[in-house]
């Protein structure tokens, strides 16, 4: 019963850093943030980083899942009534003692399957049955057109992996796990005190229902080792800075036949030395000449492929004025509103020469002369 035991020892909640009652939702953005800090490619050799780490993933196995949260709050409310590892009078070493005081009424029955059932499926860390593996933190950056445009990269890692000798076995080559002779496979162990059958994992296999007579000589029965691994990784088109994309069981790997973890890519996108962005729209600053601006033109517009497009300017245009380019702007694709492409704003600059020649001053001279409005006035 080490995992029950645990969860009377350990405050998961405070682990977090949450509150009892936080939502899911809390608990995951509690979880990624001391995930980030605290994994150890970003402390290497500390050792309490590397104990602080393990203890946040082991928190959040089991606040993470809404079935073990709820067992574990039920587990923590109704105390140490278990007796676990110290015994209690009249309960032996390792007995149990139930003071029906405590139990609100509820059937016996309920009572034990709530204390026990965590044992027969599997919980937190320690406990049998698979585990899920841990969810790892990458970082990826991006020029601003692969970001608009996508692209296939590979991300280079260094990692929990499945061993690659025993193909995560946890067996040396050229053999195999057999069927645990104490639990006979099972996983478990019933010990009979009279009137109440109690299981609880077998602790010859761990409650794996296997044991390895000849560990594989790198992951010494593990089935994971820590080695540098290549993830290739699909960037969408239009990701943006700051964002994280999820990607399905590339994270650590499971423990006991559990599912892979997730690994979380945190996009940076580096600024591009002509366009901005603005949510899916582009945008971009336009020189153009005083003539333009006052009489009206057709300009060229650069666009991020590389082209131009045309836009017209009124005549009048002041300087500083905004101009939109319909569906010139980045496309992002998402399964609540699809794919989707910005526009392009375009903001009107008027250059005033530093340098004239003589026909342009005597032009401007006489504009100066015919000019009857006072901007200040």
């Amino acid at each position: 019963m080490s995992a029950q035991r645990e969860w009377f020892e350990k405050n998961y909640y405070d682990v977090l850093g949450v509150s009892a009652d936080a939502s899911q939702k809390d608990i995951t953005k509690a979880y990624r943030k001391l995930a980030r800090e605290l994994h150890p490619d970003q402390n290497p050799d500390d050792k309490a980083a590397e104990e602080r780490f393990k203890d946040v993933s082991a928190a959040y196995d089991v606040l993470g899942d809404e079935t073990k949260r709820k067992e574990y709050d039920e587990v923590r409310r109704l105390g140490p009534m278990g007796g676990y590892g110290g015994g209690a009078p009249g309960g032996g070493p390792g007995g149990f003692t139930f003071n029906v005081g405590d139990m609100g009424g509820g059937d016996i029955g309920d009572l034990l399957g709530q204390m026990f059932g965590q044992a027969r499926r599997g919980g937190g860390r320690g406990a049998a049955g698979p585990q899920r593996g841990a969810d790892l933190t990458a970082h990826l950056t991006l020029d601003f057109d692969d970001a608009a445009q996508g692209l296939t990269t590979t991300l280079y890692l260094t990692s929990d992996a499945q061993c690659s000798t025993c193909d995560g076995s946890g067996a040396k080559p050229g053999t195999h796990p057999v069927a645990c002779g104490v639990c006979g496979g099972r996983g478990v162990v019933d010990d009979n005190q009279g009137l109440f059958s109690f299981s609880s994992p077998c602790r010859n296999c761990q409650g794996r229902g296997t044991v390895i007579p000849e560990p594989c000589p790198t992951c010494h029965g593990s089935g994971v080792e820590r080695r540098p691994r290549e993830v290739k990784v699909r960037i969408p088109a239009g990701v943006s800075d700051g964002q994280t994309i999820r990607l399905k069981g590339r994270g650590a790997p499971g423990r006991g036949g559990g599912p892979a973890g997730d690994l979380l890519v945190e996009i940076t996108v580096q600024p591009h030395e002509r366009f901005g962005r603005s949510g899916d729209n582009l945008t971009v600053r336009v020189p153009v000449t005083f003539a333009e601006a006052a009489l009206g033109a057709a300009i060229d517009v650069p666009t991020l492929d590389g082209g131009t497009v045309t836009l017209k300017l009124k005549p009048g245009t002041q300087s500083g004025s905004r101009h939109r380019v319909k569906g010139k702007g980045i496309t992002t694709t998402s399964k609540k509103s699809g794919t989707h492409t910005g526009d392009l704003i375009v903001t009107v600059d008027v250059v005033v020469p530093t340098e004239l020649t003589d026909a342009e001053r005597a032009a401007i001279e006489q504009l100066a002369a015919a000019t009857t409005v006072n901007p200040r006035s």
